[in-house]
């Protein structure tokens, strides 16, 4: 009977507990309101922070990150709009050769295009090497510039164009797609793709220009086959791929400034950081994050490629390389109160809500420094299955 009695209390007190822990309310994620609140605090917090660096990078007109540095000049055209003002990134010829040649470069970059708006922001290449552009410390420097211009010169991080002539041209094949999440749209003059990946252009508005007569590297040429390739893919794909191309009748490797008409064409364009569709093709030089996906180190590999969609509360995966990817979300892309349905190939691999954190907006800061790539929640696919993040 003892025994009897001892099991009896036993499973009422289960009981009381079962009960006890039902009534707890459940964990919940931040409501939209609470997300904007956490959201202005990281903000605040980080340009209160970063203020003295960013201070002292543009007074001393140098920004060093570790052992890699770049001095750069920067000269204000027009009045500032009310959204801030533009921030142009000019990239100078020259390439392998004496420091004293790229040198003279840098200087005739300063003089060579004047904006109607905005920040004329001139970086000396950190090398004087043939790919002085595009090698992996560029990636962070011109990060760190963007990053320095918000806050000293108020420009819009939706109003950031990058464009340059020769070797500069060769870094805009490169930069426009590896970093096309960067910049409001692009303009190549004089260069050389090298391998640079088109296809990643889908959401970049892309100008190039190159001399008739430009037949050295037979940039000429392969700049007749880039204008081919962007035609057939815009046809192809709409709302995608919008470029201009100009071979200039009659013109050798310096096209005596006819290239200046890129100027007030990139200006017509403002970036979007949440585009619709997103094509992602990795680089010799691999990134983790590109608009609203992310991968792992582990998975950022040369050539590894996600192609992606959504709308409305609809994403769907064509195709997705990584082993592990991150599908990053806020409330400007759909409404993270209601249920978000992932499909891969045509298959349902998530089918749920995906929660507002508090982690998840301070790590997607973090990360990239963008007021625009603030992302409170998101979902991960890995071997092929999804969860919430």
């Amino acid at each position: 009977m003892f025994f009897i009695k001892t099991s009896l209390s036993q499973l009422v007190f289960l009981f009381t507990v079962i009960v006890s822990l039902q009534a707890q309310p459940a964990v919940k994620g931040l409501t939209l309101k609470e997300a904007g609140s956490e959201t202005e605090k990281v903000l605040k917090a980080y340009k209160e922070k970063f203020t003295p660096t960013a201070k002292e990078d543009w007074v001393s007109q140098k920004i060093l990150i570790g052992t890699d540095s770049l001095i750069f000049t920067t000269k204000i055209f027009g009045s500032k709009p009310a959204d801030g003002r533009s921030l142009y990134i000019s990239l100078h010829g020259g390439g392998n050769g004496p420091a004293k040649m790229n040198d003279g470069q840098y200087r005739n970059q300063q003089k060579l295009y004047t904006p109607a708006e905005g920040v004329y922001f001139v970086p000396r290449s950190p090398s004087n090497t043939w790919n002085m552009w595009h090698q992996k410390p560029v990636d962070g420097l011109l990060e760190r510039a963007i990053a320095d211009a918000v806050i000293m010169e108020d420009v819009n991080p939706n109003k950031v164009y990058v464009m340059g002539y020769s070797a500069g041209g060769d870094g805009v094949y490169q930069l426009a797609p590896r970093l096309a999440d960067h910049w409001a749209a692009a303009a190549m003059m004089a260069g050389h793709p090298g391998d640079a990946q088109v296809l990643n252009l889908r959401n970049l508005p892309f100008w190039m220009a190159v001399g008739e007569k430009d037949g050295a590297y037979n940039r000429n040429g392969l700049a007749k086959e880039w204008s081919k390739t962007l035609d057939s893919l815009q046809v192809t794909d709409k709302g995608g791929f919008v470029h201009d191309a100009y071979i200039m009748a009659g013109m050798p490797h310096w096209m005596n400034r006819q290239d200046t008409i890129s100027v007030p064409w990139m200006a017509k364009f403002k970036r979007n950081p949440y585009p619709a569709k997103v094509n992602w093709i990795q680089d010799d030089e691999v990134r983790t994050e590109f608009y609203w996906l992310a991968v792992p180190e582990s998975s950022a590999k040369k050539q590894n490629s996600v192609f992606v969609s959504y709308k409305g509360q609809q994403i769907s995966i064509d195709k997705n390389d990584n082993e592990t990817l991150h599908i990053l979300l806020n409330d400007k892309m759909m409404n993270l109160d209601k249920e978000i349905t992932v499909s891969q190939n045509g298959k349902v691999i998530f089918k749920g809500k995906a929660v507002r954190r508090k982690e998840l907006i301070e790590k997607s800061f973090s990360q990239r420094h963008d007021e625009n790539f603030v992302f409170p929640a998101g979902i991960t696919i890995t071997g092929g299955k999804a969860s919430a993040m």
